[in-house]
């Protein structure tokens, strides 16, 4: 079987919801063992519970990626039962707004997360698997490498996850641990859901229209298509790929403008 996982730990954070919790579910398809780090613990519950119902492996934590010591905690405890083969950096919260609308308090709260959530979980993570390799994903975005409109503080903290990846891959490489990113365009979430229902109401088939048309391909991405992308790199078949960023954008990058 190709993309075969079996024997396999995974941490997936943010696997309660939207991209983390397809990726949760894809490895846990593949034979992984997934833990689902959320600061929702039903959320994460929920997650590994659908896993556990289609015969799957998953376990759900309680955790705030942006404490270190709640990291290492829930990290350490994980690793006393099970060898920690692959961590995917997937928590990660949105803002919208340029530097002039964009707060301190906003400043502070999107790099804790989106920043410091990815190295305290690799800073965790790395003493295991320099025992025996294994790989780290890091969900950034397209925003770290083009510009877009009103994400100036997102577009910080996904920039600063993109070379996080490049300098882990650099470091670690002589022990056999692959560090790779995916940079998604928009993709259809329950943020996505959340979003036009908030900013407009009544218009969300509408806007939704207009925003999927904002993709050259003409639509939004599906979790789903993250998740099997996602697979692909944590699995042996890509054992001859680290230090790369994969867009998965529907040709949002190199086609728009052309």
């Amino acid at each position: 079987m190709k993309f075969n996982l079996q024997g396999k730990t995974a941490i997936v954070t943010g696997g309660g919801s939207g991209i983390g919790k397809a990726i949760s579910k894809t490895l846990a398809t593949q034979g992984a063992s997934v833990h689902i780090l959320e600061l929702n613990v039903d959320a994460a519950q929920e997650s590994a519970n659908e896993i556990v119902a289609q015969d799957g492996i998953a376990f759900g934590h309680k955790c705030n990626v942006a404490k270190q010591s709640e990291v290492k905690h829930v990290v350490d405890a994980i690793a006393k039962n099970a060898q920690i083969d692959i961590l995917i950096n997937n928590a990660g919260i949105a803002h919208i707004g340029n530097v002039e609308n964009t707060t301190e308090a906003d400043m502070d709260k999107l790099y804790a997360v989106n920043v410091k959530g990815v190295y305290n979980c690799i800073y965790a993570v790395i003493p295991y698997l320099k025992k025996q390799g294994g790989v780290i994903l890091n969900m950034t975005s397209i925003a770290s490498t083009v510009g877009i409109n009103d994400r100036f503080a997102y577009s910080m903290s996904k920039g600063a996850a993109l070379t996080m990846m490049y300098s882990v891959a650099k470091d670690y490489i002589e022990y056999g641990i692959r560090c790779n990113s995916i940079s998604p365009a928009r993709i259809h979430t329950p943020f996505v859901d959340g979003y036009l229902k908030n900013h407009f109401p009544g218009k969300e088939e509408e806007m939704f229209g207009k925003l999927s048309a904002t993709q050259p391909i003409g639509r939004m991405g599906k979790p789903e298509e993250v998740a099997n992308l996602a697979l692909y790199l944590c699995s042996e078949e890509a054992s001859f790929i680290t230090g790369s960023n994969f867009p998965i954008d529907g040709g949002f990058v190199t086609l728009n403008g052309n």
